[in-house]
């Protein structure tokens, strides 16, 4: 099919050339492409951004002349309108190409016939599965919209995905799924994230990328410190987010910073002087760092002192602070792989 069409700008406006577009179609549909194929070949063939949304269903696919899928609004563009409802569309910078109409009224058809085989896929779905779908790297455009749809989120709805460490939320604010060790919740980007809970809060991103705001999530929530950073939102973690992504777990440990605060841990009351260097990174006061861990300010004091010679360095300045957010961070990271 590649061979018998490459690209509509090198066809004229003949008999001949409209017989071929029709071939092109006719193939894709004869192959049963799968719509994510439909729209990325048509735009590959038009070489401009090509799009197919079906309200009813839910279905949004918008691709760009590259093949890659593109999660935003499209632009004033040419469309052909499909019988049942739904529109498909191309974004033409320039004028259109002789050869436009009839790649549009081609492109609904077979988008219609294609839609008609993939309408019942996910009828049989619950919440939790329709979540693991939209989450998915793998899933497909089409179905993920659908997906979208079918749990109330136009797929150019603003949202954040919650990766919860800590076990399933009693009463979620968004549907929620299990997936391995954790569990995901899809919000709208405004959501008050709930309290007591080991929870990673992914970057807002239209639904259509869901499965990026996941990912993010997954990470950021293996730096929450339950009972004294309970939640960790992906957008706090700055460049350590990106690092924690690409660095190996198994050559944490061998950062002397890290050993340090293992040494730390396997002394007497180690956990306990853990808890107090965490929340004295996340705080910017001794006292205020007491009333995190509950503790009298004094008592903090004290075994702070300690922890400092033990470590080697005092986290009153900025690089302190910097040195230890970093090591236990790093520690935290490697301790939940």
């Amino acid at each position: 099919m590649r061979g018998l069409l490459l690209r509509l700008s090198a066809l004229d406006s003949d008999a001949a050339s409209a017989v071929r577009v029709i071939s092109f179609f006719d193939a894709l549909v004869a192959q049963h492409a799968g719509l994510e194929r439909l729209v990325a070949s048509t735009a590959q063939l038009a070489e401009c951004p090509a799009g197919l949304a079906v309200p009813e269903t839910g279905v949004w696919l918008r691709v760009d002349a590259e093949g890659a899928s593109l999660a935003a609004a499209p632009p004033p563009s040419v469309s052909r309108e499909l019988d049942g409802g739904g529109r498909v569309w191309l974004e033409r910078d320039g004028g259109p190409l002789p050869l436009d109409e009839i790649v549009l009224e081609r492109f609904a058809i077979a988008a219609a016939v294609l839609l008609g085989e993939t309408r019942s896929r996910l009828s049989g779905l619950d919440d939790p599965a329709l979540v693991e779908l939209i989450v998915s790297a793998s899933a497909g455009d089409a179905e993920r919209s659908r997906a979208l749809h079918l749990l109330g989120f136009s797929p150019l709805t603003p949202i954040r995905v919650l990766a919860v460490g800590s076990g399933p939320l009693p009463e979620p604010p968004g549907p929620q799924a299990a997936i391995g060790r954790q569990h995901a919740v899809l919000v709208p980007a405004e959501t008050i994230v709930p309290i007591g809970h080991t929870i990673g809060i992914g970057p807002v991103l239209p639904a259509m990328r869901a499965p990026e705001s996941w990912r993010a999530a997954t990470v950021a929530v293996r730096f929450a410190a339950p009972g004294v950073v309970d939640a960790m939102r992906w957008d706090d973690l700055g460049a350590l987010g990106p690092i924690a992504q690409q660095i190996k777990v198994a050559e944490i440990g061998d950062i002397p910073d890290v050993q340090a605060l293992d040494r730390l841990a396997a002394e007497a009351g180690g956990p306990d002087t853990l808890d107090v260097l965490t929340a004295v990174a996340a705080t910017d006061s001794v006292r205020k760092a007491a009333t995190l861990v509950h503790r009298h300010h004094s008592s903090v004091a004290a075994r702070l002192a300690r922890a400092e010679t033990s470590i080697g360095y005092a986290v009153d300045s900025p690089a302190g602070r910097f040195r230890l957010t970093l090591a236990l961070a790093l520690r935290r990271l490697r301790d939940s792989a």
